[in-house]
């Protein structure tokens, strides 16, 4: 019974070694390039999963992308299906090689991202509306690049470290729309 309970208790700390690295990724095709995929207009859509992975709510977004020099800013307006409206602004500014800061209005910090291979991996506290007041949610996003012109974004969201929902989406380049 012992090395069973032994066993119980040394899993969770196995399973937490193990955990993906953006750098696991480096020499995936195709590479995410952020000055080139996060430039001109894209689409995103995806849903809000709970902590049991149901699906709560889902949502569209239109982006306009941008870049001066080493820094890139991402407008992002998302329509839910229950006709809510929200709108964030992402500055991305390069730091190394594979390595930038995010910030945006309702980010609290900065938010560094590693960029690998076909993949990028950024975690921050996000500051969302929560019954009268707000709540601070750490988010772990992953992103793969699929195709030269489609992202997956898988987030985590967590609160003391005890996963509370998550996110499904797909960010799509709209090469040659303009306004």
């Amino acid at each position: 019974m012992r090395p069973l309970i032994a066993a119980l208790l040394v899993l969770p700390l196995l399973a937490a070694c193990s955990t993906p690295r953006v750098g696991d990724y480096a020499g995936r095709e195709p590479a995410l390039e952020l000055e080139r995929f996060f430039d001109g207009y894209l689409t995103a859509h995806g849903v809000v999963k709970d902590r049991a992975g149901r699906v709560t709510r889902h949502f569209n977004a239109d982006i306009r992308a941008y870049w001066e020099g080493e820094t890139g800013t991402l407008e992002e307006d998302f329509v839910f299906d229950d006709g809510e409206k929200t709108r964030r602004v992402w500055t991305l500014t390069r730091t190394g090689e594979g390595t930038y800061t995010g910030s945006a209005g309702d980010v609290i910090g900065e938010a560094p991202v590693r960029v690998a291979g076909n993949s990028l991996f950024m975690e921050y506290v996000l500051r969302v509306p929560y019954g009268e007041g707000t709540i601070d949610l750490v988010v772990d996003d992953r992103m793969y690049l699929v195709h030269p012109d489609v992202l997956l974004n898988e987030s985590t969201l967590s609160k003391f470290g005890v996963t509370v929902g998550g996110l499904l989406l797909v960010i799509e380049r709209r090469p040659g729309q303009g306004s």
